[in-house]
């Protein structure tokens, strides 16, 4: 029970004391331990150097694939292997020579919330099931280990410039940021999967064709958000990621109309069908929970961490590894005002474990009702990185070149 009490005790001290905070309700210490069980869960699963030697073949495969020197010799890659690929790719890069990965930027499944210089690398995949599928799975683990590596920049120099080396090198390990943008939809909308399910009539299908033209335009919008260069301050990692999710959020809004036209039009059999395909999704994600109780339990409403302690231990180990908040004051030289900044900084950037649960949403029925419930996900992450960037910024004001020179460098030393 003493462990119990210091895990209390580190939960208080790291979020603000409010009524809403205490154990037993919605948010808090108990949805962050709820957030850090989510985060830390398939860790130990899938680590860097398997994923290495596995992925080695098909990245390569993917990327020779997508060879730049025109579309006469460019096949298109399989999305799952295009998707493995990148992954690995990544996986790779935040090996120092070899020596030591950097974990603790990667999530819980395995992939990655930052490839090289690109935010949320698979967006618009996430977007399509989400929607269509009816599968938050991905698009749910972005959240606060996205924006805590944003700030400590998962990649040092050298490795981001592996993504902006010249194309045609032999033996490149690295995607391009060109790839990566261009994978943001390696499986495109499922047109086909559609029509087979629904049946559409002339008038359905021409509505479908105008939904089509609207993700195709939404795709090519997301795509455009990709950074031009590699930004290299907390601050412009921030601002691609408000980039990002602004594209994101705007794509929604481009979707609404034409997916609640073509949903309009069917009759009620083949929105039974339309929805099957949501229903079919969830079936396969409820088996594989079956074959994980304690990723299941972890996101159960009635789940109360006070009584796992394993799961407090990783979540004590979680929060003393990410924010080095001595070693930045101390390399820093904060006077008292620079390390009240920092303890702000600190505590809201926790606070978004809190409002971005690592957990799956609730399945809605409906697409339009998928859909505004994604919407409603982005909003929330846009404002908690609004949030953050204010934090940095205040933080940031008074210090010296020399002082942001030598807290931009924290994440890379981590990462050694």
């Amino acid at each position: 029970m003493a462990l119990v009490g210091a895990t209390l005790v580190v939960l208080a001290v790291l979020l603000p004391n409010r009524a809403e905070a205490q154990f037993g309700l919605r948010g808090g210490p108990l949805g962050v331990a709820r957030f850090a069980v989510g985060h830390i869960i398939g860790m130990s699963r899938l680590r860097h150097a398997r994923m290495g030697v596995r992925g080695r073949r098909t990245r390569d495969a993917a990327l020779r694939s997508q060879d730049p020197r025109g579309t006469e010799h460019r096949q298109p890659a399989n999305p799952a292997v295009l998707r493995a690929a990148l992954t690995a790719g990544a996986a790779l890069s935040g090996w120092h020579g070899g020596r030591r990965p950097q974990g603790w930027w990667r999530h819980p499944d395995g992939s990655y919330g930052w490839v090289g210089p690109v935010f949320w690398p698979f967006a618009q995949d996430d977007l399509t099931t989400a929607i269509i599928f009816g599968d938050t799975t991905s698009l749910s683990l972005y959240g606060y280990g996205d924006i805590y590596a944003a700030i400590f920049a998962p990649y040092a120099a050298p490795e981001l410039a592996a993504y902006t080396a010249p194309q045609g090198r032999r033996a490149r390990k690295i995607p391009s940021v060109e790839n990566v943008c261009d994978a943001s939809d390696t499986g495109g909308l499922p047109v086909d999967r559609i029509a087979a399910a629904v049946q559409p009539n002339e008038m359905q299908r021409t509505a479908l064709d105008d939904f089509v033209a609207a993700w195709t335009s939404a795709r090519d919008s997301i795509r455009a958000s990709c950074p031009t260069q590699a930004p290299t301050t907390a601050m412009e990692r921030l601002g691609v990621m408000q980039a990002r999710l602004d594209a994101m959020i705007k794509a929604t809004d481009a979707l609404a109309q034409p997916l609640n036209k073509f949903v309009d039009l069917l009759d009620d059999g083949q929105k039974a069908k339309l929805d099957a395909l949501a229903t079919e999704r969830q079936a396969a994600l409820a088996s594989a929970q079956h074959k994980n109780p304690q990723a299941a339990a972890a996101c159960d409403p009635n789940y109360d961490p006070r009584y796992d302690v394993q799961a407090q231990r990783k979540y004590e180990q979680l929060v003393q590894q990410q924010w080095p908040a001595d070693d930045i004051a101390s390399t820093l030289k904060l006077d008292d005002t620079g390390r009240a900044r920092l303890d702000v900084l600190q505590g809201t950037t926790l606070r978004t474990m809190e409002t971005l649960s690592a957990c799956p949403m609730k399945a809605e029925a409906t697409p339009q009702a998928r859909l505004a419930a994604v919407k409603t996900r982005l909003q929330t992450m846009l404002q908690a990185v609004g949030g953050v960037t204010d934090a940095l910024d205040d933080f940031e004001a008074d210090l010296s070149d020399e002082q942001k020179a030598g807290f931009e460098a924290m994440g890379p030393k981590r990462g050694t």
